[in-house]
């Protein structure tokens, strides 16, 4: 069949209808995925198009992936980062929605005072168990859209759930349709959809959910959800792991419009931001993440990590607020008691820090030549220099000027300097092997009358 495409102002050839395949073995894809070795990545060569979509966004799961491998949140946790959020979103609430549970009283509380506080961004959203009983509740609460896990892999079918793809897919979408019925938008989970039958199971139960969406007048979400974090971006990889393939089979294939998609990603094999980041590039308009990357097993996409990557592909935050960030990071450390690993990209608190001295000269003389871009302006996080064994007089020029603005500038042939290297020298001499702390470090300058 061929059809003339609006979209693409070109004639484009459709072969094919996909239909349900209701195999009588599931399909694990064993040499890809052989359990004793590493997974293998495979390749097909065919290459899909770029196609990124006018609008993309930020969905954010804190609140409910993001609490299952930690201990919960409380209300004014909640309610506090869910402030946060708001101000790092922007005036065009590029941070789009937020999602929560339901299902405790703690729960339900922080979805009443985020309510109260009355933004339009990040939309209330909710996730639910896949019963006509918690629908009603979304809708009680004054929720218009919830998610409902909907497994797409033969593994989640066959091996946990015991049923057929046709069992599977008719229970999916009688859940749906009550969803439907009581007028709540249903946002499907397509669990481990980077394991799953792309053509055998996927395009046809997407078919049929936007044939449900047209009938009710209600356009249903798909999360494309890479529970494991098998996605690759590679061009010319071969299905199910192609995030490419994946993204523009849903959209060419199955109908989806770019704001129906949502890709939400695990860092199992540390792609999960080159892989929100793809998914936006070939046509999803939604990334899904947790602040800090925070979330089950190793995590999913870093949310701060993907305001900054928008602003690399947009060349503009469009009013995202980037200092934010580090003030979740403190509040991380400081209220929930949450330790960041000191070097990641950010928020930990050495991700701008240097104790190599000609790095140091380099920052001194100008600051662009090691750092990735103005931080002190950008996430309020100014370049900073640990002071070892390899500082020289130069990184402890530096340190000083940061620290004791007042009593500077320090010049690295400034005696005062030389009198805090000797001592530095010193501790190395005696066997120290670790860097020095910044608490030792302003000891020794007030022992040694540097201010």
């Amino acid at each position: 069949m061929i059809e003339y495409s609006r979209k693409r102002n070109m004639l484009m050839e459709c072969e094919y209808q996909y239909e349900l395949q209701n195999v009588p073995k599931p399909n694990l894809y064993g040499e890809m995925f052989p359990y004793t070795e590493i997974p293998k990545c495979t390749f097909n060569q065919r290459v899909s198009p770029l196609d990124p979509p006018d609008e993309i966004w930020i969905t954010d799961t804190t609140f409910r992936d993001g609490q299952q491998s930690r201990a919960p949140y409380t209300t004014e946790q909640i309610v506090t980062l869910f402030r946060m959020l708001h101000r790092l979103g922007g005036p065009k609430g590029l941070i789009r929605q937020s999602e929560f549970f339901l299902y405790s009283e703690r729960d339900k509380q922080a979805v009443y005072k985020c309510q109260e506080l009355g933004y339009r961004f990040p939309e209330i959203t909710g996730w639910i168990r896949a019963s006509k009983k918690d629908f009603e509740l979304v809708r009680d609460m004054g929720l218009k859209e919830c998610g409902i896990l909907v497994s797409a892999s033969d593994y989640h079918i066959f091996n946990k759930l015991k049923k057929t793809r046709k069992q599977a897919m008719e229970d999916y979408l009688a859940v749906v349709s009550q969803a439907l019925e009581i007028g709540v938008r249903p946002r499907c989970h397509f669990e481990d959809i980077t394991r799953a039958d792309f053509y055998g199971f996927v395009v046809p139960f997407a078919l049929e959910l936007g044939r449900l969406g047209r009938e009710a007048g209600i356009p249903i979400k798909i999360r494309v959800c890479d529970t494991l974090g098998y996605g690759v971006p590679y061009s010319g990889a071969s299905m199910p792991r192609s995030v490419p393939g994946l993204i523009y089979g849903l959209r060419n294939y199955a109908g989806l419009e770019p704001e129906q998609l949502e890709w939400h990603g695990h860092n199992d094999f540390y792609k999960a931001v080159v892989n929100s980041a793809t998914a936006w590039l070939y046509g999803a308009s939604g990334v899904n993440c947790s602040l800090l990357g925070i979330g089950e097993r190793t995590g999913n996409t870093p949310l701060e990590a993907m305001v900054i990557e928008y602003a690399q592909l947009r060349g503009t935050l469009d009013g995202m607020d980037t200092t934010v960030i580090r003030e979740i990071a403190d509040y991380y450390e400081r209220e929930i008691g949450y330790a960041i690993p000191d070097k990641t990209p950010f928020v930990g608190r050495d991700f701008n820090m240097t104790q190599a001295g000609i790095h140091a000269d380099g920052l001194m003389k100008d600051e662009r030549i090691y750092n990735i871009f103005d931080t002190a302006v950008l996430l309020d996080s100014p370049p900073t220099v640990s002071i070892a064994q390899t500082s020289g007089l130069t990184g402890i020029a530096y340190w000083l000027n940061r620290n004791l603005p007042a009593e500077g500038p320090f010049q690295k042939n400034d005696e005062r300097v030389v009198r805090l290297k000797n001592w530095v020298d010193q501790q190395y001499a005696d066997g120290r092997c670790t860097a020095i702390s910044q608490l030792e470090l302003m000891q020794a300058v007030h022992r040694l009358d540097i201010a």
